[in-house]
């Protein structure tokens, strides 16, 4: 996807080319995803929040996998992040398990210089956390007494 309006940025994810990433953002950045606890704002935060997924996943590359779509300023585009968690990622120690998690980038660009102004990253933290081994998978004994646990029973109620 040469002309793609985040393939500068998908690019300098994958090749931790910190220049690149802040050349492919505006000043004023915002940016949030589900392991952001409140929006980034800036490049500095933005690369530290890259950083340490770096050093979690220091073989991670963002892939698209599809078209992108946009329309003026705005661009929604699908991808995954493929990588092997390698190191820490916050409390959660190296697991060496190998994850795909696709997500929905939905961003806006700056419309005079077309960087990133906005985004907004969706992916499924419960499906990325299962490939990690941090939660069970669906339909195995360890799934099925968590539910229990968390109040949701097993199998149907009588009557």
């Amino acid at each position: 996807m040469p002309d793609a309006a985040l393939a500068p940025l998908l690019a300098a994810y994958t090749a931790r080319d910190e220049a690149a990433v802040h050349a492919a953002v505006h000043p004023d950045v915002h940016y949030e995803d589900p392991l952001t606890p409140a929006p980034l704002r800036g490049p500095g935060e933005l690369l530290a929040h890259l950083r340490r997924g770096w050093s979690a996943f220091p073989d991670g590359r963002l892939e698209p996998t599809g078209a992108e779509v946009r329309e003026g300023a705005l661009v929604v585009a699908p991808g995954k992040l493929v990588a092997t968690q390698r190191g820490a990622l916050g409390s959660l120690p190296a697991t060496g398990r190998f994850l795909v998690a696709h997500a929905v980038l939905y961003c806006e660009l700056d419309p005079g210089s077309d960087r990133l102004l906005r985004a907004r990253a969706f992916f499924d933290v419960y499906g990325a956390a299962q490939q990690l081994g941090v939660l069970p998978k669906p339909g195995t004994a360890a799934q099925r007494a968590l539910m229990v646990l968390q109040g949701f029973g097993v199998g149907r109620r009588p009557g």
